[in-house]
């Protein structure tokens, strides 16, 4: 579990610069998933939950400290860590290092249901930034819709 708050590496600016329409404000990264998902505190001290799959961020606790205790409970361990699906990627051979997560060969927002979307080791940058700027561009879009999706390709660091 203390890998998940294993963050202090990494660069929360840049890890943001696509989500800056969903996340407006002074951010500080307070623990990630397997999966990219980014655990926040704003400047009121709360912790957010960014699922960048699925461009949802909302409150999970009043304090870090709260959030600290409430991510030991296995019911909260589960569903913000997804435990049980990184350990399956595990046994795939899917670890992710500190600088990685784990991906899907189609953004899981863009995927089919029941059709094959092969999970992949991705560079946590670049997956945090290519799921912000695709769910940046279908954000107002009711289900369903057709999308034709502009990716730019951004010259690594």
């Amino acid at each position: 579990m203390e890998r998940w708050f294993t963050v202090e590496h990494l660069d929360v600016e840049r890890l943001l610069a696509e989500w800056r329409w969903l996340c407006p404000g002074r951010m500080t990264l307070v623990a990630r998933n397997a999966f990219a998902d980014l655990f926040l505190r704003n400047e009121a001290g709360h912790v957010l939950r960014l699922e960048v799959a699925v461009a949802r961020l909302r409150k999970v606790a009043d304090s870090e400290a709260q959030f600290r205790d409430l991510a030991q409970t296995g019911k909260n361990c589960e569903e913000w860590f997804a435990e049980a699906d990184e350990k399956a990627a595990a046994g795939r051979g899917l670890i992710a290092n500190a600088d990685q997560c784990i991906g899907f060969s189609v953004p899981l927002v863009l995927a089919e249901s029941g059709t094959p979307n092969p999970p992949y080791i991705a560079d946590l940058y670049e997956h945090v930034s290519l799921l912000g700027d695709v769910n940046r561009q279908i954000a107002y879009l009711p289900d369903g819709s057709k999308v034709r999706l502009q990716v730019k390709r951004v010259p690594p660091r």
